[in-house]
């Protein structure tokens, strides 16, 4: 016999040898087969080695279980095995036995292996069968490594003997919705886990699990004889299946460790090693990442083997509702070419679209209009799936299938779930070929969350909702817009192309307003909603940048965005755009706050729409009024207003609401010091009244590098800034607004409110030097898809305040960095507009002071911005 040492040094060299190998060959899916089978035999002939070694002269038996039991073997999962003893042995009565399996189970850590090891009684492992299905799974794929072949054959027969395929199906359906669920039910998640996320390896096992518990075949080829598979599904399968392999492979080799999520960090290291590079920019247009292009083929993958592994198990189902002599369901015509079973939708005939396939877009238009429909049976499925080589040119052209498409989108209902379910069967890419571009396209910009498939069907989802009463509670200004919409189909067109150009190069909305263009002249769309489905899609980023950069007290920006839409018409349905677009980006970006500056812009622009042109003075007595009113009620004392309004000009009543100039004057206007003496700091916080967070009013002797005091304040508090007024009254004080948000708990608000009120105007009362800013944490995503900033300094219109842009990944202390900047160079802070997109932040600052004069000082500034952004 081999000796121990020997056999371990073996074991290792030859691993090596293999791993070597399987990370220097190409991406074949044939060799990643042989690899896993490859470490799978090398991994039972040393358990085999240090089974013998161990000495057992009883009948007992090593089996492989789980993956392992399949006989394949990824680099550093692990190793599971079940020491089988007969029922009449035991380790706790058998001092002996129990110290040979803990010398046999130690040499296996000893030589390397990841062991996952049970020791079971035969009647042990049919009872914990019958009490776990993970145990019962794991047991399912079992397979002899050595040992005593008559006690092995005897377990096969009884855990045959006590299989309930039709209750393990049920349980192994359900384990697989809870795990579905837990990923959120997409396969399009940005890291996936290419083992258990939806469309990853662990669907395509069930299948496997739940055929071989039934005895339908203990593999793809069994399953196409048996009739549940056909012989093209079965080549897609394997395909998808050794890629994913394949994908899992290279992520344990890359990781030297067990590692099934494609993550940030792995993803480009991953996609290299496939062989994808950089593609070279051409006309200007930027290539794909190599990551991009990894996720693209994963993600389509993934959303093969989602559709496969519903029509299978679909077939199982009902192979083993008739196996059991359970009554089909009945079948309920619809109309000529499809039926419904059980809530289904059913063709006719298998061949129904080869010979039909205006019938491919009828079964869509069906599930919209027919009540009580919930989904595709498991021949609809199928034939869909084998007829996608049908939707070519030809059907795309079509004029009824143009006509059915536009009929789904014009349809009072279920366009959502149409959509979703047109997408999900590849059916939307194939006749919208525009749409199968972006299908799997990722956007590694730090601010969407989704594909662009997915992000597209969220706005769709979104705008849909306006229109739905149940809904109107989560929206209700966009609810009552929508209510009074004649053409919801011209919504839904525009949220189905507003992003369709994405990953192409330039500007998508130029390229989607193009595309879109193209669709209606082929849909037969008349010309004023294709103009205003155009001007949609070519203008729906216009509106969020205007109302989260630029200064909604300015006349002159209204009036600007006021010509640029037009009408009223072209207003609303670019404002409910805009919403349902943030909204489904990330759950991260909409707040209560972006919601109020969307509305403030619409209802101004509106305004002036209607033939009102601002008028400064009217609007400013109007505010006033207003307040007056709001201090009445709170029994302010009679022209008590009047000690700070004396020290305010028109800016401050311009840019801020009848509400804060009541709260303001309530809070300050006994602090307001006389002629000559001085102040002293007040810090007010309220609640927000606009959402989340808190609303925060400074008011203060200035200063100039009062700005940054409050930032590195807030900062080193934990709270991030949403936005900021910066006002400097008559008498020399500033009177700045804040909202600001934190991670803590809401109901602990008023907590908050004491803590700040007291720390700042501390922080304030007794300035020092300012500290350096905190070397801030970023993200992994950031990290792997840095950002890389920029700093615009443009002079106003008018040429007497500079505008300040910047972009950059978002990391703690990024503002109070940025401040520390401008209060150095003296710079007079009048605005800031702080924009969070995601994991990126876009923050616009209109200031002004000498140094902005001098084009060096400018260079020096911008340049030292930069640094502090790169930091």
């Amino acid at each position: 016999m081999t000796d121990l040492p020997e056999l371990r040094s073996k074991y290792r060299h030859d691993k090596q040898e293999i791993l070597r190998s399987a990370a220097t060959s190409g991406s074949s899916s044939r060799g990643v087969r042989a690899t896993l089978r490859t470490l799978s035999a090398l991994t039972d002939e040393l358990l085999r080695g240090l089974w013998r070694y161990a000495g057992f002269d009883a009948p007992f038996v090593l089996v492989a279980v789980g993956g392992f039991g399949r006989g394949e073997l990824f680099p550093y999962s692990d190793v599971d095995v079940l020491l089988l003893l007969p029922d009449d042995q035991s380790p706790d009565t058998d001092e002996r036995l129990k110290g040979q399996i803990e010398a046999f189970i130690g040499s296996c850590w000893d030589a390397g292996l990841e062991i996952g090891s049970s020791v079971r009684t035969l009647a042990d492992c049919l009872a914990e069968a019958a009490k776990d299905v993970t145990v019962q799974t794991s047991l399912l794929e079992a397979r002899l490594i050595d040992g005593d072949a008559a006690l092995f054959n005897a377990f096969r027969k009884r855990f045959d003997a006590v299989m309930d395929p039709a209750a393990f199906f049920v349980a192994k359906t359900l384990e697989m919705r809870q795990r579905h669920t837990k990923f959120e039910d997409t396969p399009y998640a940005l890291e996936p886990n290419c083992k258990e996320s939806p469309g990853g390896l662990r669907d395509l096992q069930i299948i496997l699990w739940v055929a071989r518990a039934a005895g339908l075949g203990r593999s793809w080829d069994e399953l196409a004889r048996k009739g549940l598979a056909t012989p093209f599904e079965v080549r897609q399968i394997k395909h998808n299946e050794a890629l994913l392999s394949l994908i899992r492979t290279r992520l344990h080799l890359i990781a030297r460790r067990r590692e099934d999520r494609l993550v940030f960090d792995l993803q480009t290291a991953v996609a290299e090693s496939f062989g994808y590079v950089s593609a070279v920019p051409s006309d200007g247009k930027p290539g794909h990442r190599p990551s991009e292009v990894l996720m693209k083929r994963y993600y389509w993958a993934a959303k093969a083997v989602a559709q496969l592994n519903q029509i299978l198990l679909l077939n199982i189902e009902e192979r083993l509702q008739s196996d059991r002599g359970a009554s089909t369901h009945a079948l309920r015509p619809i109309n000529e070419r499809f039926f419904e079973k059980a809530g289904m939708i059913e063709v006719a005939s298998d061949d129904l679209y080869q010979k039909h396939p205006h019938a491919i877009l009828e079964t869509f238009l069906l599930y919209q209009t027919h009540l009580g429909l919930k989904g595709l049976s498991a021949r609809t499925l199928r034939a869909l799936y084998n007829v996608r080589t049908i939707m070519d040119a030809s059907f795309r052209h079509d004029p009824i299938n143009r006509g059915t498409f536009l009929r789904i989108l014009q349809q009072p209902a279920g366009i959502t779930h149409a959509m979703r379910l047109m997408n999900q069967t590849s059916v939307l890419g194939r006749y919208l070929w525009v749409f199968r571009r972006i299908v799997g396209q990722m956007q590694h910009d730090l601010f969407h969350v989704y594909t662009v498939d997915q992000h597209i069907l969220m706005v769709l989802r979104n705008m849909r909702r306006f229109f739905i009463a149940e809904h109107a509670h989560e929206y209700p200004f966009c609810s009552q817009l929508a209510a009074g919409w004649d053409k919801p189909w011209v919504l839904y067109v525009a949220a189905l192309f507003h992003d369709i150009a994405k990953g192409r190069g330039g500007d998508h909305s130029e390229l989607g307003a193009v595309e879109v263009r193209r669709f209606c002249r082929e849909h037969g769309i008349g010309k004023d909603d294709t103009r205003l489905i155009e001007f949609l899609v070519h203008e729906h980023l216009t509106m969020s940048r205007i109302a989260q950069k630029e200064d909604l007290s300015n006349p002159d920006v209204i009036r600007a965005f006021a010509e640029r839409v037009g009408n009223e018409r072209y207003l609303t349905a670019l404002y409910l755009l805009t919403v349902a677009d943030i909204r489904g980006t990330s759950p991260k970006v909409w707040n209560a706050w972006k919601g109020k500056l969307l509305e403030d812009l619409y209802r101004y622009t509106l305004r002036m729409l209607g033939g009102r042109a601002p008028d400064a003075s009217a609007d400013i007595e109007a505010r006033k009024r207003e307040a007056l009113v709001l201090l009445a009620l709170h029994a302010e004392p009679f022209e008590g207003n009047k000690a700070l309004w004396d020290t305010l000009d028109v800016g401050y009543f311009m840019r801020h609401d009848a509400g804060d100039i009541a709260w303001h004057t309530r809070q300050l206007s006994r602090h307001v010091p006389k002629a000559g003496a001085p102040g002293r700091t007040i810090v007010r916080a309220r609640q927000s009244t606009v959402g989340e967070g808190l609303q925060v009013v400074v008011y203060t002797p200035d200063q100039p590098d009062l700005f940054a005091r409050i930032c590195g304040y807030f900062d080193q508090a934990g709270f991030s800034i949403l936005d900021a007024k910066i006002h400097t009254t008559h008498n020399g004080f500033a009177l700045d607004t804040f909202q600001v948000v934190t991670a803590m708990l809401p109901e602990h608000y008023q907590e908050l409110v004491n803590m700040v009120e007291s720390e700042l105007a501390h922080t304030l009362e007794h300035p020092g030097p300012l500290p350096p800013p905190g070397r801030g944490r970023v993200s992994r995503r950031v990290k792997s898809f840095p950002f890389a900033p920029r700093v615009d300094l443009q002079p106003d219109e008018k040429a007497q305040r500079w505008l300040l842009s910047i972009s950059a990944s978002d990391r703690t202390g990024l503002l109070y960095s940025v401040a520390r900047v401008l209060a150095r160079h003296h710079i007079n802070l009048q605005l800031a507009k702080i924009t969070t997109l995601g994991e990126r932040v876009e923050d616009t600052f209109l200031i002004d002071g000498p140094e902005l004069q001098q084009n060096r000082r400018q260079i020096e500034i911008e340049t030292e911005l930069l640094e502090a952004l790169t930091a």
